[in-house]
């Protein structure tokens, strides 16, 4: 589990294919890795992964082609920026909201910069689209961002500095795919509505 509270923004230091997928190994800061152990999960751009291998300054993730075939880390090239969160302890603070590291899907989004805010309009898939609600909770990339606007074919967050200068967020070009993982407990509350409903 996770709080999709960006901890690290980790640069690829390369991506090996494999058999089954590709090798992913990222550079991290020295003291990220402190405590670390071999099968640990951390979530790169909001998607569990396992570790396979770790130093201090890197840690590296088998990907498979599942993995890859639902999410934006097919895309990654050598330098590229990706957003890292080590697992949720017991007793830690949930600054965001709790994330399961299971990406429900990528969209095409857009960074907008006007009149001293910073907007990131997300063309979500129309199948996932009834999930998001106002002001209700959704992950990109792994950051933890309230939904500030809805229409029938995208919706926004708004960034805050602290989001732009401490994840890979603010790198956005036009048509770049985000990883966005619904909120699991909104998934709950729509299949228990639309159950009753049918009944």
């Amino acid at each position: 589990m996770f709080t999709g509270i960006v901890q690290e923004v980790g640069s690829v230091n390369f991506v090996l294919e494999t058999e089954t997928g590709f090798s992913l190994e990222i550079a991290v800061q020295k003291g990220f890795s402190a405590g670390l152990s071999k099968g640990a999960s951390i979530a790169a751009n909001g998607c569990c992964l396992t570790v396979t291998r770790f130093s201090e300054d890197s840690i590296s993730f088998d990907v498979i082609k599942e993995t890859a075939r639902i999410t934006n880390l097919d895309s990654l090239e050598l330098k590229d920026k990706v957003n890292l969160e080590r697992s949720l302890k017991f007793g830690d603070e949930v600054g965001g909201h709790v994330l399961s590291g299971h990406v429900s899907c990528v969209a095409d989004a857009v960074l907008k910069n006007q009149d001293g805010e910073v907007e990131l309009i997300i063309n979500c898939p129309s199948e996932w689209r009834k999930y998001i609600i106002l002001k209700g909770y959704v992950a990109v990339n792994g950051a933890s961002l309230t939904v500030a606007k809805v229409s029938h074919e995208s919706f926004s967050v708004f960034l805050i500095p602290e989001t732009l200068s401490s994840t890979n967020l603010s790198l956005i070009q036009d048509k770049d795919q985000v990883n966005i993982e619904i909120d699991q407990t909104t998934i709950a509350t729509f299949m228990a509505l639309e159950t009753r409903l049918e009944e």
